[in-house]
C-alpha cells in the first residue's frame, strides 16, 4: 500500500507538525508513505517540495489579492477565510499516480484549489481529508466561531466587511458543493470538530471518522524538571505557567482571558508566579506589553527536546483558547507529565479529563481559567497525576496506536467493496 499525505508546509503550524508526525508514525509502522507539499523547511528525504517556491508564492499572493478586494480593501480577517482560488496541479505527479490512498490535510493558502482537490477526487483514488480545523464544513472561513450558517448554505459572512447574500462566502460555497457527493472519507481530530463534520451542508453526508493527532513518546516524556530549572535559574518557589502557539497574538488563542486569570492569581502568588510564553509573535509590538506577572518569552522553539524539558519543568500549562480543535500543547505536556488547563468549550474535553489528568474551566470564564491554574499549582509534587497524564497520552496518542486506526481505515477503504 503506497500513502501519500499532502499539506501546504512540512513545519509552520499545527497541521504540518501533525501530519509530519503521522508520516513518521506510519513509517515505524512499516507504511509506504511521502509527505507532498508546497513549502519544505526540513531535510526530511520522506517529504517532497511539488511546487517551486515563486509559483507558491505568487499563488499565496493571488488568493490573498482577491480576498482583500472582494472585502473592499479590508485587511480586516486577511487570514482568517481562505478560498482556494490558486493553487497547483499535483493530478499527474508521480508519486500520486503511484499512490493507492490520497491522505489530505491542511492545502489553504496557494498551494491546491478547489480545482485542483476535484482533479484529485476524479483518479478514483480513496480520498481520506483529515480536518484541522472547520474549512471543509464551511465555505470559507476557518473557524465558524458559533456561526450556524455553514449547516444550510453560507452567506451575510460576518468575517467580510460587506456580508450578502452573494458575497465571496455565497459564490465560494457553490464553488465547494461538489464535496457532497466526491465519496470523501473525512477525519476530524476530535468529537467537537466531528460534530461540526455531521451538521455542515457540504459534509454531513459523507462517512465521517474521528482519529486524533499523535505524538512520540520518545521525545516527549517527562525530562529532569530540577536541571531544567537551574539552568534557566527559576527556583522551585516559583509557580511556572507554559503558554504556547505557533502565533501567540492569534485572537482566537485566548490572550486576553489569560492576563485576566493572572490578574487573579497573582493577587495570591505575586512575584512567584512566573509565565513562560513561545511561539511567534506578529506584527504587533505591543503584545507583551501589560501582563500582569513576570514573564519570559522564548520565541519559536523548534526544537522538540527543549520543548518537551520546558513542559518537564513547568507546574502547568494552559491552553485559554476561544476554541481549539485539538489541543496539541496539551498532549505534548501530558506527556512530559505536566497537567493541562483549558476551557471546556471544544476539542480539549477529549484531551483532559477533569481533575484526572488537567482542569476544564468554564468558558469563557477568567475566574474559572485562574481557579483551574491554580488547581495545577496545588498539584505539584502529585506522582498520581503525573503518572495519569501519561498514561492518557500512551493510551490514546501514541504513535502505533494512531498510526494503527489510519491503516485500518486505508485497508478498510481499499477494499473491493469500499471501491463500488
Amino acid at each position: 500500500m503506497k500513502i501519500v499525505l499532502i499539506n501546504t508546509s512540512d513545519s509552520g503550524g499545527g497541521a504540518a507538525i501533525a501530519c509530519k508526525r503521522l508520516k513518521d508514525a506510519l513509517k515505524k509502522e512499516g507504511a509506504d508513505v511521502n509527505m507532498l507539499v508546497a513549502c519544505k523547511t526540513t531535510e526530511d528525504n520522506d517529504t517532497i517540495q511539488v511546487i517551486s517556491p515563486l509559483r507558491y508564492k505568487l499563488n499565496f499572493i493571488l488568493e490573498r489579492l482577491q480576498i482583500y478586494c472582494a472585502n473592499r480593501f479590508s485587511k480586516k480577517n486577511l487570514f482568517a477565510i481562505s478560498t482556494a482560488s490558486t493553487g497547483c496541479d499535483i493530478s499527474s505527479f508521480p508519486e500520486i499516480k503511484k499512490a493507492d490512498i490520497l491522505h489530505l490535510h491542511w492545502v489553504n493558502q496557494g498551494f491546491l484549489s478547489l480545482n485542483d482537490i476535484q482533479k484529485l477526487i476524479s483518479l478514483g483514488k480513496p480520498v481520506v481529508i483529515t480536518l484541522h480545523d472547520m474549512w471543509y464544513c464551511t465555505a470559507i472561513c476557518h473557524h465558524a466561531c458559533g456561526c450556524k450558517q455553514f449547516t444550510t448554505g453560507c452567506q451575510k459572512c460576518f468575517y467580510l466587511k460587506t456580508p450578502g447574500t452573494h458575497d465571496l462566502s455565497a459564490i465560494t460555497w457553490n464553488k465547494k458543493i461538489f464535496l457532497k457527493n466526491a465519496g470523501i472519507t473525512f477525519v476530524p481530530v476530535s468529537n467537537w470538530l466531528n460534530e461540526k463534520v455531521k451538521t455542515s451542508g457540504l459534509t454531513g453526508s459523507s462517512f465521517s471518522t474521528v482519529i486524533p493527532n499523535t505524538l512520540d513518546t520518545t521525545v516527549f516524556y517527562p525530562k529532569n524538571r530540577e536541571e531544567y530549572r537551574k539552568k534557566a535559574m527559576i527556583s522551585d518557589e516559583r509557580m511556572v505557567i507554559v503558554f504556547g502557539a505557533a502565533k501567540l497574538n492569534d485572537p482566537n488563542k485566548g490572550f486576553d482571558l489569560l492576563k485576566q486569570a493572572l490578574k487573579i492569581l497573582y493577587e495570591k502568588y505575586g512575584k512567584r508566579l512566573l509565565l513562560i510564553l513561545f511561539g511567534k509573535i506578529k506584527n504587533d509590538p505591543d503584545f507583551l506589553n501589560y501582563i500582569p506577572c513576570e514573564y519570559r518569552y522564548m520565541g519559536k522553539i523548534s526544537e522538540a527536546n527543549e520543548l518537551a524539558a520546558l513542559y518537564s519543568a513547568a507546574d502547568v500549562t494552559v491552553v485559554p483558547s476561544h476554541y481549539e480543535t485539538f489541543g496539541q500543547t496539551l498532549i505534548e505536556s501530558m506527556a512530559c507529565g505536566t497537567p493541562g488547563v483549558s476551557f471546556d468549550n471544544s476539542g480539549q474535553n477529549d484531551v483532559i479529563e477533569h481533575l484526572h489528568t488537567g482542569y476544564l474551566a468554564t468558558y469563557p470564564s477568567p475566574e474559572s481559567l485562574a481557579e483551574g491554574i491554580d488547581w495545577g499549582f496545588q498539584q505539584k509534587g502529585n506522582l498520581t497525576i503525573k503518572e495519569n497524564c501519561i498514561e492518557r497520552v500512551r493510551h490514546m496518542y501514541h504513535s502505533r496506536t494512531v498510526a494503527r486506526q489510519y491503516l485500518e481505515l486505508y485497508n478498510r477503504l481499499l477494499t473491493p467493496k469500499n471501491k463500488d
